[in-house]
């Protein structure tokens, strides 16, 4: 399927980071090439903004106006847990107003953003008057960041002006637990609040029960699905994969021992919050792989956390090389270096 139409069927591509939608994009979509995610970026058809649990996503700009006022609660109550204590005294609302006066005129990078409020707001820090910016706002990160081959510094605008349309006047729950569930089911109202920050979902769960079909796990807990989603059998063989860092196959469910044993979890945790790319066998994360591009060589280096041998040795060597073909667009002069555990 095209590009833009993958974002949608995900509920838009974690994007913390520039790059790894493009492989988020690579490992789903037989065909894809880089300029196809970088045109619906430049063309706006496509954005990068804060929305589930405020982390960054990629998303087509129909979801960044669809999603963004559902989100919008968690967003406020996250800017309060925050920097409740930096912004004791100040009026939120009176800073996002000044924001989005500033950025009316023109986008502005976060530093000149964060400069220009602290004019009117000399004794808060910038980071606070920012993130009030960035929570209270449906601001989105203009190209060039997010653009590949291309860098930049994370520049705002608001959505409204950017997409030259408003956002959907009221949030639509429902919609949006039915897109999860399309999207990532079968799981619990444990799950979607964990993939969204939202709260108090069960109610739209039962609201929706006709239209959904339930069953039960083996610790006994009640998982949602839709009536005619693909469950494959448990014998149906899963190919190997090269998962984008921070996808969402990760990072999407509360229970994510479906997809990582809580050893591995570990293992790729990070103080800062990072999450590496990581290799699916049989369905459940086997290693990490990492890409360096320095020295005008590209290098892939995958570290396993188990031996894997016969056919899936195979298919994670294949795999490896296609995917270092497409991080290097086709440059000689690449290796790929697998560490066995």
């Amino acid at each position: 399927m095209p590009a833009e139409e993958a974002l949608e069927r995900l509920v838009g591509l974690q994007a913390q980071a520039p790059v790894p939608p493009y492989f988020g994009l690579w490992t789903r979509l037989a065909g894809f090439r880089p300029a196809e995610l970088a045109g619906l970026l430049t063309e706006r058809r496509a954005v990068r903004i804060a929305l589930m649990r405020g982390t960054v996503h990629l998303v087509t700009a129909a979801d960044c106006r669809r999603l963004r006022p559902c989100l919008q609660p968690f967003m406020e109550r996250s800017l309060a847990t925050t920097f409740g204590k930096e912004l004791d005294g100040l009026d939120p609302a009176e800073v996002a107003a000044a924001g989005r006066a500033l950025l009316e005129r023109s986008p502005l990078t976060v530093g000149d953003l964060s400069a220009a409020l602290r004019e009117t707001w000399p004794d808060r820090s910038a980071a606070a008057l920012g993130n009030v910016v960035r929570n209270l706002l449906p601001v989105v990160q203009t190209p060039p960041r997010g653009v590949w081959g291309r860098s930049g510094r994370t520049t705002y605008a608001t959505a409204e002006d950017w997409l030259g349309a408003p956002l959907d006047a009221e949030p639509d729950l429902d919609s949006l637990v039915l897109r999860y569930l399309a999207a990532f089911g079968p799981a619990t109202v444990r799950d979607v609040q964990a993939w969204s920050g939202l709260t108090r979902l069960r109610a739209v769960i039962e609201r929706l029960r006709p239209r959904l079909v339930s069953f039960r796990d083996e610790e006994g807990r009640e998982l949602w699905d839709l009536p005619g989603a693909p469950r494959p059998d448990a014998g149906t063989p899963a190919p190997v994969r090269y998962l984008a860092p921070y996808d969402n196959a990760i990072l999407s469910h509360a229970d994510r021992t479906r997809i990582i044993g809580d050893q591995h979890r570990r293992a790729i945790a990070t103080r800062n919050g990072l999450i590496p790319g990581t290799i699916l066998v049989d369905g459940f994360v086997a290693g990490m792989w990492r890409i360096d591009g320095a020295g005008g060589a590209t290098t892939l280096d995958v570290q396993l956390f188990h031996p894997v041998s016969g056919h899936r040795r195979v298919e994670l060597e294949e795999e490896g090389e296609r995917l270092l073909l497409f991080a290097a667009d086709g440059v000689a002069g690449c290796e790929l270096r697998i560490a066995d555990a």
